[in-house]
């Protein structure tokens, strides 16, 4: 296999990208990926170790510049600027302003609502196997669960959650498509553009209203914050607000449902795994970090050279973009031993990339894993031997994100 098998915008490196990745950790662990008419110039770290240290380092790895190889991926986007394309000392405050929604306090009072949710669900499932309607795990499971909780998160109200959904699907599209193998292609869709408006112009009536009736929920808590810079103290404004919405709803939506339909995709090629999380269903909570690091919802992002770097002997200038390909360091031999590769619910880990690290580490992972654990642990009693057929599922088709669109259940 040569290098040029890495091609982050190719559609069969997309199918399988990990014997790629598997080629550069071993003989070109920092690549320079040429300009080509897709994409400009940037590097890649593959190895664990690697991007462990550069993600600990937003002195040398600024996420100011964006967070992919394309230039000017926020314009594209038309949304508004987020905390994760910011740095410290900025990206920490705002970053405590939202966190204080996502506490392992804060996110478990939430379970028994989530429960119950994914219950019903399941009862719906079940009812459109029984009438033959057929059953998409990601479409009618997998996707459904971020989705009411980000709702519930942000206090949206019960009769307006049904709109909540088109919205989330929106950003999402927006998202992967409008960082995929062509940046200018979907994300122009006139749909997907509509129910961006049409969120927009939602939250931006909701935030009016919280600043004359103060909430308790997440959008409450931020309209509700202060902070200070060289402008001394001040709320937030309604674009700050709405960039903090953006940046929740796209970090806690597709990911949490592509690790959902994941780990049951990884469960039906190893069935001694399975056997052993319905043997043992506390093994569930601690199997979600492997089946991430086999799968990571988020393949890898850019961060961009403040001063000049050497790496394992290969210096890369300053200002330029380099792709922290988080995948393929999940899969390092060197940090996960020589079964890497292969799926392990017993394996003990101490340090991964599922979820970034340093100052960017995931802010919603306690309410990801909430999630997924309630998923899979109702799903797998209710469904044991669940099977889907992966080959006729959609995937997206994004250098940056490895999700599903739709994947068909064929056993209930």
């Amino acid at each position: 296999m040569s290098a040029l098998s890495y091609d982050p915008l190719d559609v069969d490196f997309l199918a399988d990208p990990y014997p790629a990745f598997a080629w550069l950790r071993e003989n070109d662990p920092v690549h320079h990926h040429p300009k080509d008419d897709r994409a400009p110039a940037f590097w890649a770290l593959s190895r664990f170790e690697h991007i462990w240290e550069a993600v600990r380092r937003p002195d040398l790895f600024s996420s100011a510049q964006g967070l992919t190889f394309f230039p000017d991926e926020i314009g594209q986007l038309g949304i508004p600027p987020t905390m994760v394309m910011l740095d410290p000392p900025v990206q920490t405050q705002l970053r405590s302003l939202i966190g204080r929604g996502f506490t392992p306090k804060r996110v478990t009072v939430l379970e028994d609502r989530i429960r119950d949710f994914v219950r019903a669900r399941l009862d719906d499932m079940g009812r459109r196997w029984r009438d033959g309607m057929g059953v998409d795990l990601h479409e009618h499971f997998s996707s459904t669960i971020p989705t009411y909780v980000l709702a519930e998160l942000f206090g949206i109200p019960l009769g307006d959650q049904e709109k909540f959904a088109p919205w989330v699907n929106a950003l999402t599209q927006l998202q992967n498509d409008g960082f995929s193998l062509d940046p200018n292609g979907s994300a122009t869709g006139a749909g997907a553009l509509t129910a961006m408006a049409e969120m927009m112009e939602y939250f931006t009536a909701a935030i009016a209203h919280r600043r004359q009736n103060p909430t308790d929920d997440l959008l409450g808590a931020l309209v509700a914050a202060e902070v200070t810079d060289e402008n001394g103290t001040h709320r937030l404004s309604d674009w700050d607000i709405l960039g903090f919405c953006f940046v929740v709803v796209a970090g806690g939506s597709d990911t949490t449902a592509s690790l959902i339909t994941h780990a049951v995709t990884l469960l039906g090629d190893a069935p001694e795994q399975r056997r052993l999380l319905l043997e043992d269903p506390s093994l569930i909570s601690g199997s979600l970090i492997e089946f991430l690091r086999l799968e990571s919802s988020v393949q890898g992002l850019a961060r961009t050279t403040t001063a000049e770097v050497t790496i394992d002997g290969t210096t890369i200038p300053a200002g330029e973009k380099v792709m922290m390909l988080y995948a393929a360091g999940n899969r390092d031999p060197r940090e996960f031993g020589e079964t890497a590769d292969a799926l392990d619910v017993r394996r003990e880990i101490t340090r991964h990339l599922a979820f970034s690290s340093g100052p960017h580490f995931c802010i919603g992972t306690h309410l990801a894993r909430l999630q997924a654990r309630v998923a899979l642990e109702e799903l797998l009693a209710r469904h044991p031997q669940v099977a889907v057929d992966a080959a006729a599922g959609t995937r997206h088709q994004s250098a940056f994100v490895r999700g599903w669109l739709s994947i068909p259940v064929t056993s209930l």
